[in-house]
């Protein structure tokens, strides 16, 4: 897992395994965010694998999947999912470059 902090409330990563969320968790993230479209690549955890890994290890997880330029609705819905966590969040896509363009565009 290659997490790069861009600031105090948000980092980004390319594709996280459930396997790592413990570690997101102990690390003190409280969201994760996926900007990835599920089936992208093969082999790739489905959203809802992580989420309910997530769950389990009491982050907020939200999916914001982003194919192509941002629309209103991604940023609208990322806003929202910064509004809904408590601390830092953590995006992630295949190379991290997604979710750090929704934090981005939003600050």
């Amino acid at each position: 897992m290659n997490i790069n902090t861009i600031d105090d409330h948000f980092a980004q990563s390319p594709q996280i395994q459930p396997d790592d969320i413990r570690l997101i968790a102990e690390a003190g993230y409280k969201g994760i965010v996926c900007a990835r479209p599920d089936d992208e690549d093969p082999g790739q955890p489905s959203f809802a694998q992580i989420a309910d890994v997530a769950k389990r290890f009491g982050l907020r997880a939200f999916h914001i999947p982003v194919s192509g330029q941002l629309t209103e609705g991604q940023l609208i819905s990322f806003e929202q999912a910064r509004a809904e966590t408590d601390g830092p969040i953590l995006g992630y896509c295949r190379s991290g470059g997604r979710a750090g363009s929704l934090y981005a565009a939003t600050r």
